[in-house]
C-alpha cells in the first residue's frame, strides 16, 4: 500500500511503500484492549498500604473492664471500628503487572497502526528536523497542518532542536521506534511516522 510523504512545510516529499502484514491488518478490538490493560497494569506503583491493627502505635491496654458497664466488650482500641484503630482488609503493596504472550503484544501494536492508516489518521513525514530550537515556530507549523493532539515517532537519533523544541507543546507526543506502543498511539488523535519510523517499525515486526 503506498501512502503519500509530507514534510513540516506541507510540501510533497514523493511516497512511501507500506507493508500489509505491518499496516494491513484487520480491526482487533479485543487484543487492543487486551494489551492497553497490559500496560496501564504495569504502570501501577502498587505501594498504597493501610495499617493493620497490630502497626498501629498506641497502647494495647483493655479499654474499660470486660463485665458490668452495661456497655460493649472491647479490647484495644487500635481496633478496626474505632477512630484510629487499624484498617481491616485495607490494600498492601502489591505487583499489578499481568502476562500477556509476546505475539499478542506484537500483534497489538500491528492493529494500532492499522486501524490509524484505516481511518486516514496516519501521516509519513520525510523528516523531523528543525534549523534551530525554536518551539514558536513550530507551533506555527504544527498549527498550520491542523496537528492538535499527534504521537511523532522518529528514527532512532532524533533531532536534537526538533526535540528541544517539541517538549514543550502539550498536544505533541515524541517517541523513538523502540518506544512505540499501543496505548500512547490510541490516546492520540493523530499518528505521525517519519520515513526511518516507518522502516524500523516494519523490521521489528514483519
Amino acid at each position: 500500500m503506498e501512502v503519500a510523504v509530507t514534510t513540516l512545510d506541507q510540501g510533497e516529499a514523493g511516497t512511501i511503500e507500506l507493508s500489509p502484514a505491518v499496516f494491513g491488518q484487520a480491526l482487533r478490538s479485543d487484543v487492543l484492549h487486551q494489551v492497553v490493560r497490559w500496560q496501564l497494569a504495569k504502570r501501577r506503583q502498587g505501594t498504597h498500604k493501610t495499617k493493620t491493627r497490630g502497626e498501629i502505635r498506641a497502647t494495647t491496654r483493655k479499654m474499660y473492664k470486660q463485665k458490668g458497664t452495661g456497655r460493649a466488650r472491647h479490647g484495644a482500641a487500635t481496633a478496626p471500628q474505632f477512630r484510629g484503630g487499624g484498617k481491616s482488609f485495607g490494600p498492601h503493596p502489591r505487583d499489578h503487572a499481568e502476562g500477556l504472550p509476546k505475539k499478542v503484544r506484537r500483534l497489538g501494536l500491528k492493529v494500532a497502526l492499522s486501524s490509524k492508516l484505516a481511518e486516514g489518521k496516519l501521516v509519513v513525514l520525510d523528516r523531523a528536523a528543525l534549523d534551530e530550537p525554536k518551539t514558536k515556530q513550530l507551533a506555527a507549523r504544527l498549527d498550520k497542518l491542523g496537528w492538535s493532539s499527534a504521537l511523532l515517532i522518529d528514527g532512532p537519533e532524533v533531532d536534537r532542536n526538533f526535540a528541544l523544541a517539541a517538549r514543550n507543546l502539550v498536544g505533541l507526543q515524541l517517541l523513538p521506534p523502540e518506544g512505540a506502543n499501543v496505548y500512547d498511539i490510541l490516546r492520540r488523535d493523530l499518528l505521525v511516522l517519519t520515513r526511518e519510523a516507518v522502516r524500523r517499525l516494519e523490521e521489528r515486526l514483519a
